[in-house]
């Protein structure tokens, strides 16, 4: 994913973004129309005028952006039409800072009408319909701004957006808007206009980006820490409303989930990249802490194995998070048996050099857990080759087992490197591992770029439990809940449909080999819990997701625009499932807190071998 701070993309659908800053002028540009800004939007999504030049569009002023990439001004008429589907407001993009006009202004605007489209024409954004080239006139100053329009549960509605035009691959590009009916549509309706919320929980907490994602409608799937879960490809969560601000960053509030932004929040409506429809804020509500906690798992008895996933992020020995992450592992897992680490880099990170090993980051890390008061976790892992498995360049991620030797052992059996794949076999009617640690089917075009799964051979109190580390394809690549396509495309499924079958062959094989093996497959699986991914996985029964058996508005590990969602999974056998009185806890640590050590929370499964 590109950068919030690179430069603006060439993404004018119809004509070119750049220009010099607003000029004060009174004369217009001939053979250009004069129109309303309702006129300019229309009743779709795509303005009936684009690409055509437009003169003397009047407005007040209602916000200015001196930063960024996307620099310019926000019009509102303050004489609206009759019609709800079209937006009283736009936005005038000046490139460089505007100068001569101020909020309040009333104010004629000539230029180019344009179609932007936000991360590019590929991304498959919507588009934010613009003035461009503009001249401005300074008609008076010291205006009253047009009043905020309410955003809130009542003028919301539940069904997320239109299916798209089939003779435009999906686009809702030339559809109607139909702001009562599709919730797209009723923030496209508003685009560029003031608008307002109120009293809006908050359901993503800040980012370093200084955004942060509120909820207009309190009772929508919500969960008991404040949240809105995504349970289902069809409950996008209407309510979700990101909202950044035209103020200074360090005015910013710094929000967890479940907090309150009270009082009013209210500027333009604006689209972005990364969101989609953005309230930015000229005027921020009070934020009212929630007192939100992270969470502690119980200790697992002596009887209970613990098996736990985390996905540290690209952890490295330059980083400062190693006591944070130790502590994290000691107080609140509880110190598990194993841990499934993902995203472990190798020993200089980033650095692009030919460096693979990551021994000195996971030393770094067991040192720190022992300073911490944990166990001296023993650890095992295998290199991959230098940047074949996806991920920051030079940084090398790969999985690696964390274990406690006072409570388990491991089985090695050596032959497993990069390129060499782990097999089943059967010894005295046992399955074992032919190499442990071991890599599935590493030279499969399905871990292409991607990171290959972890096979390790565990005992504990004499039992023999397989445990398959995973890190599947990220989900880069798919289009945003908010797009101009709908539904929008997940492209990045096609891989991870054929990296689940492959592991659900492998344990497959395991099964076929002694049917009561007990099998523990986890890790970043990169897809929610009723994803096709999750169903190929889990196959005709070879495994079964147990965070499924939490109630659904405790199903999450991750939150990604306001939904809490599952990426993470441990996925058990049957002999675990039926025989082994098992307990999952998803435990809520860094997801829904701004000071986050990472995107992820981790995932504890214990239960009775």
């Amino acid at each position: 994913m590109p950068s919030k701070s690179s430069a603006r993309l060439a993404a004018l659908t119809v004509a070119a973004a750049c220009s010099a800053a607003s000029t004060i002028v009174l004369t217009t540009p001939a053979h250009a129309e004069s129109l309303r800004v309702h006129d300019i939007q229309g009743s779709t999504r795509i303005s009936p005028y684009a690409g055509k030049q437009v003169t003397d569009v009047a407005g007040i002023v209602t916000g200015i952006r001196t930063y960024g990439s996307s620099r310019g001004f926000w019009i509102q008429d303050p004489s609206p039409d009759a019609d709800p589907a079209t937006s009283e407001g736009v936005f005038v993009f000046t490139s460089s800072t505007p100068k001569g006009v101020a909020v309040g202004d009333s104010v004629k605007v000539s230029g180019t009408v344009a179609e932007y489209v936000p991360g590019g024409n590929t991304s498959g954004n919507q588009s934010l319909t613009e003035i461009t080239k503009p001249v401005t006139t300074v008609v008076s100053s010291g205006n009253p701004l047009p009043a905020a329009t309410v955003v809130d549960a009542r003028s919301v509605p539940a069904a997320y957006a239109p299916a798209g035009d089939t003779a435009a691959n999906g686009s809702v590009n030339a559809l109607p808007l139909q702001p009562s009916k599709y919730a797209l549509d009723r923030y496209e309706s508003l685009e560029g206009m003031t608008v307002r919320v109120s009293d809006a929980r908050v359901v993503g907490a800040t980012d370093p980006y200084t955004e942060l994602w509120v909820t207009v409608k309190p009772h929508e799937n919500r969960n008991r820490r404040g949240g809105t879960v995504y349970g289902s490809y069809d409950a996008q969560n209407t309510g979700r409303l990101q909202i950044q601000s035209l103020g200074a960053t360090a005015d910013f509030p710094k929000a967890n989930v479940g907090d309150t932004l009270t009082g009013t929040t209210a500027g333009p409506l604006d689209y972005n990249q990364f969101g989609g429809y953005t309230l930015v804020a000229s005027e921020l509500g009070t934020l009212r802490s929630a007192g939100l906690e992270r969470e502690t798992t119980r200790k697992q008895r002596s009887s209970e194995l613990a098996v736990a996933t985390y996905n540290v992020e690209n952890l490295d020995p330059t980083d400062d998070t190693f006591a944070a992450h130790a502590a994290a592992i000691v107080n609140n897992l509880r110190s598990p048996d194993i841990v499934s680490l993902e995203e472990i880099q190798d020993n200089n990170g980033a650095k692009n050099d030919g460096t693979v090993a990551a021994d000195q980051t996971l030393t770094k890390l067991i040192d720190a857990i022992v300073a911490a008061g944990g166990p001296r976790y023993d650890w095992r892992s295998i290199d991959p080759a230098d940047n074949t498995d996806g991920g920051e360049p030079g940084g090398n991620i790969r999985q690696a087992f964390l274990f406690n030797p006072e409570r388990v052992s491991f089985t090695d059996t050596p032959g497993g490197d990069a390129a060499t794949a782990t097999g089943v076999t059967k010894i005295r009617g046992k399955a074992h591992l032919t190499h442990s640690p071991g890599r599935i089917a590493p030279a499969d075009e399905a871990w292409k770029n991607s990171r290959k799964p972890l096979a390790g051979e565990f005992v504990f109190r004499g039992r023999t439990v397989f445990v398959i580390a995973n890190h599947f394809n990220s989900k880069g690549g798919d289009q945003g809940l908010t797009s101009q396509y709908q539904p929008p495309s997940r492209s990045s499924e096609t891989q991870r449909h054929r990296q689940a079958t492959l592991v659900n062959a492998f344990v497959k094989d395991i099964l076929d080999t002694q049917k009561n093996a007990d099998v523990v497959t986890l890790g970043d699986i990169n897809d929610f819990e009723f994803s096709q991914t999750t169903e190929l996985l889990e196959g005709r029964g070879e495994l079964w997701s147990a965070i499924k058996s939490l109630p659904r508005h405790e199903r999450y590990s991750y939150v990604y625009q306001g939904n809490s969602q599952v990426l993470d999974q441990i996925l058990i056998s049957p002999s675990i499932r039926r025989d082994c009185d098992f307990e999952y806890d998803s435990v809520h640590v860094n997801a829904e807190f701004n000071d986050q050590i990472s995107d992820h929370d981790p995932q504890v499964l214990r239960f009775r071998p």
